[in-house]
Order: structure tokens, then C-alpha cells, then sequence
């Protein structure tokens, strides 16, 4: 089973008094986490801190704090906390042959990188953004490796989030480990994956269909119309 990062814990000594990652509920009290699944999924609302936690592990783990490979640095502009040089990763002893750092937010520079790093240049910038995210994904992603991915479905459509969901079944199945970002109700649904919330003051696992994104989603779904007369009455009266 390819579970390259076992876990960390972080040195509470290393972070300044007065940073703001002492106010961030879900974090502030942790001390350790294990990760028992190729594919894990941090869930919670906007500010809980889960982007946050991905990058400092995916800096730590050598990776361009933008995303890209190992291999890549470049900077556009620094803006990754401190957290980074508190946690301390609990690695397998057997390494990853090779790994990706993916977020939404930096996708375009990591692109533009790509036409200096890569062997082959790939042309990502003439695709549209969905079609050339999903082939950084289908261009990088193999089995031994580990993949750090920051809200993918930002890029996707949903037929593309079911495309993504399979590459990295197929992934984990040889030996890669993925830790995931995200608010898709379609790739929270991924089998054999933990979902960890940030949600409730606690990183803490939960079932599917205690996800916000799953029963905001299934509440839409069944009762469009009521649900969005609630929603509209409601502000009406704010």
C-alpha cells in the first residue's frame, strides 16, 4: 500500500506567538496526524484551514510551495505560511519515485513552468483550463508517486471531476498516495478514501454523507424549488 507520508506532527516552538495559525481553530490545538488511506480528502468551509495544512505538508515534503514537481523553482510571489518549517513528516521508509503539488489557485504559472521544465513541451496554455489541467494530471500522474491536490475541481466540469476520480483510483491501485482539498461531492465519494473535517474546531474523520458538500448537494437536488425559496425568503427577511 503506498502511503509515502504516514503522518506528521508539528512543533508548536517554531510558530510565532502572535501568527495567525494560532488562530485557526482546527489547527491551532494539533499535534499530530496519521494518514491510514492512499487517498485522503480534507473537507470543511472556506478559512478552516485545510489549504493551509496541504501546502505546509507539501512544502516540507519538497515541493515548490506554487506546486509542480520536486524538480521546480519558481516563486511569482511568497505567500505560504510558517507552518511549513514547524511540521515534521513521518515518511515510509520505501520513497516515491515521483510526485505533484496541484492547486487551482496557482495552476496558470505552474503551466507557464512547465514549458521550462518539462522534457516535451506539452502546450498546456492552448487547452482551456479544464482540458489543460486534466492533462497535467494525465501527463504526471503514475503509480509509486505522491500527489498533493489543492480544490481540483475548481478546473473541472463535472464529467472531468469523474475523469480526475478515475486517474487516481487507477493511481492508488499502484502504490500512490493522494491528499486531497476539496468541496466536489463527486470525488468525496471516492471508494476506499477518509475524509478528514476541519470543521467543529477538530480535524476529524467522518462518513460521506456527513460531508456539507454532500448534503447541501442532495438538499438542492431533491427539492430544488423549496430549497431556494427557503434560501431567498430567508435573506429577504435579513
Amino acid at each position: 500500500m503506498g502511503i509515502y507520508i504516514r503522518g506528521f506532527s508539528i512543533d508548536w516552538q517554531e510558530i510565532d506567538r502572535d501568527s495567525y495559525l494560532r488562530q485557526i481553530e482546527a489547527i491551532r490545538d494539533l499535534d499530530a496526524l496519521q494518514f491510514r488511506k492512499p487517498i485522503t480528502f480534507f473537507v470543511g468551509e472556506n478559512g478552516s484551514g485545510k489549504s493551509t495544512l496541504l501546502e505546509a505538508i507539501a512544502i516540507t515534503y519538497g515541493f515548490n510551495p506554487e506546486g509542480g514537481t520536486r524538480n521546480y523553482h519558481f516563486s511569482t510571489k511568497d505567500t505560504h505560511s510558517e507552518l511549513c518549517g514547524a511540521i515534521r513528516l513521518v515518511r515510509n521508509p520505501a520513497r516515491a519515485r515521483r510526485g505533484y503539488f496541484l492547486r487551482a489557485e496557482s495552476f496558470y504559472n505552474v503551466a507557464t513552468a512547465e514549458e521550462e521544465y518539462a522534457e516535451v513541451s506539452r502546450e498546456y496554455h492552448r487547452k482551456s483550463h479544464g482540458e489543460s489541467f486534466l492533462a497535467v494530471v494525465q501527463d504526471n500522474f503514475k503509480g509509486n508517486g505522491i500527489y498533493l491536490l489543492d480544490e481540483p475541481e475548481a478546473a473541472l466540469s463535472p464529467q472531468r471531476q469523474l475523469t480526475l476520480m478515475l486517474e487516481m483510483v487507477h493511481c492508488a491501485r499502484e502504490n500512490a498516495q493522494f491528499i486531497v482539498v476539496t468541496h466536489s461531492p463527486i470525488l468525496l465519494g471516492m471508494p476506499d478514501s477518509e475524509i478528514l473535517s476541519f470543521d467543529s474546531g477538530t480535524i476529524h474523520p467522518i462518513e460521506y454523507e456527513e460531508t456539507e458538500s454532500y448534503r447541501i448537494t442532495e438538499m438542492f437536488l431533491r427539492n430544488r424549488h423549496g430549497f431556494l425559496k427557503r434560501l431567498l425568503d430567508e435573506n429577504d427577511d435579513a
